[in-house]
């Protein structure tokens, strides 16, 4: 063979190789990203034609989808979208977020546990079906959440939170403001990104889920994670006498602390008045005296520092935060929920569900039940203990002071006649200043749970957390804001208890 032709050949035989090499990228190790490609129409419309499972509320279909007039088979379809656009999230292809995200190879069908139906599918020449999530949330609750948190006015933004304190089950889960998920499961995609955008510039930022992903101080709500610690150390029950006072100066500091109402006597006085009348003088020193490190413990054991949603529940959520290595003033701010402590409304309801189960933090979870297509139960929902958090004598004593708040302290707008029901307001300084130099307006909380006796048989931990209202600064209060809501929450889920 000449040379002409040998170096012919070896340039063909280079660009043979090549096109293998390109082939074999493309098809294996590129094929994922080309697949989720945006662009990819043949893709959208396979995604399109499967008709993928429903998410329900009870027995209440809160999602779905429905044969479409467009080009695709299916339009995924929200009924109820405002309350529930927070925990369904949205389906469109190449975004997913909320249940929809978190579940989305069970609603799509390409979950391994429904091989056998798709195996059926296949033999019998039909498409594919996705299978049903049925959530563990309690559609009264649920209403009476969204409808108590709206009735706020306009500008409300922030987010309530039920438990079954037993189970761990989420009952409710409410944020606001909220957003339409039709409009972004749209098959006209230019209107759908037009929407999207629109909602990414507000500044009350909808899109985000309150409710498990924002994380602000506690303010006096954590006084309820405070007196368990200070129970836990033995020197303290429901009728110990603790520090009272009108002021407070912090250890090794000039900085004095105050109370928001002037009941906290002189020197000693009562812990349940302490808890009533949510005495920063008085939780303060209890922290110093619990210590840093016994505040630590306590505060994560009712879940601090952890992600405890799984991702087949929710998949994300912030870390409500207890710093380690604290001095003693940082752990005194922290006793009434200030400093550098922060919790989302979600951490806030399973402190006060571990206190009404007797200590015992269980671990939230939003999936009740996944179903086939046909509706055939195929994995129950489960529950989990995450933490013995403190002991059953020191929830009841802690119980105790919380149900005397409710009965005849700040707490009082959550009182269910005839019910024993435990409550802690909650009204937080945010640290924080507008572009004006102005102050950021407190934020308003609220836990409580109910029935609080007999020990440990709550049926529903709440807690509500108010971030913005346009009120003025004087009228924001956990007890007014968020009692109401709290009550009307744990009467539905109590009726439904019958």
């Amino acid at each position: 063979m000449n040379k002409p032709i040998r170096t012919v050949s070896i340039f063909c035989l280079l660009l043979f190789l090549a096109l293998a090499l390109n082939a074999t990228y493309l098809q294996y190790y590129h094929a994922s990203a080309l697949n989720d490609r945006i662009e990819n129409g043949r893709v959208a419309a396979a995604t399109f034609s499967r008709d993928r499972g429903a998410i329900l509320a009870g027995n209440q279909v809160i999602a779905e989808s429905v044969e479409s007039k467009d080009q695709y088979k299916f339009q995924r379809v929200y009924r109820q979208p405002f309350m529930y656009a927070p925990v369904t999230g949205w389906y469109t292809y190449g975004n997913e977020t909320g249940v929809e995200r978190a579940q989305n190879s069970f609603l799509s069908g390409e979950d391994d546990r429904l091989f056998v139906n798709r195996l059926v599918d296949l033999v019998n020449g039909n498409a594919t079906k996705g299978g049903n999530v049925v959530l563990t949330i309690n559609p009264a609750a649920q209403k009476a959440a969204f409808d108590g948190l709206r009735a706020l006015g306009p500008g409300i933004q922030g987010a309530v939170v039920a438990l079954e304190p037993a189970s761990g089950k989420i009952l409710a889960m409410v944020s606001l403001p909220t957003f339409d998920p039709n409009k972004l499961a749209s098959h006209d995609f230019k209107a759908a990104n037009a929407y999207a955008s629109q909602l990414a510039k507000m500044p009350s930022d909808p899109l985000l889920n309150r409710a498990v992903q924002t994380t602000l101080p506690p303010g006096s709500t954590f006084k309820v994670v405070t007196a368990a610690g200070a129970m836990q150390t033995g020197d303290y029950t429901a009728t110990s006498l603790v520090p009272g006072g009108p002021s407070y100066r912090l250890p090794q500091s000039t900085k004095v602390v105050h109370n928001e109402i002037p009941n906290c006597g002189t020197t000693k006085i009562p812990f349940t008045q302490a808890m009533q009348w949510s005495c920063n003088t008085s939780f303060a020193p209890i922290a110093v005296d619990v210590g840093a490190n016994g505040m630590h413990r306590t505060a994560e054991g009712f879940g601090f520092n952890q992600r405890y949603l799984e991702p087949d529940q929710y998949p994300t959520q912030a870390v409500s935060l207890y710093p380690s290595g604290m001095d003693e003033a940082q752990t005194a701010l922290s006793g009434f929920g200030q400093g550098s402590v922060t919790a989302t409304p979600l951490q806030m309801a399973m402190a006060a569900a571990g206190i009404g189960n007797g200590g015992v933090v269980m671990r939230p979870y939003l999936n009740d039940e996944l179903q086939s297509p046909s509706q055939e139960p195929l994995v129950p929902g489960h529950s989990e203990e995450l933490h013995q958090a403190i002991s059953a004598t020191s929830a009841s004593d802690v119980s105790k002071l919380m149900v005397a708040t409710v009965q005849g302290g700040t707490a009082r707008y959550a009182a269910i006649p005839g019910v024993v029901v435990a409550g802690k307001t909650g009204t937080a300084e945010s640290g924080r200043t507008n572009p004006d130099g102005s102050e950021v307006p407190p934020y308003a909380w609220f836990v409580g749970f109910a029935p609080a006796a007999p020990a440990a048989s709550a049926k529903v931990a709440v807690a509500v957390m108010i971030q913005h209202i346009d009120r003025p600064t004087n009228e924001i209060a956990g007890g007014t804001l968020g009692g109401p809501i709290a009550k009307s929450v744990m009467e539905a889920v109590l009726r439904s208890h019958g």
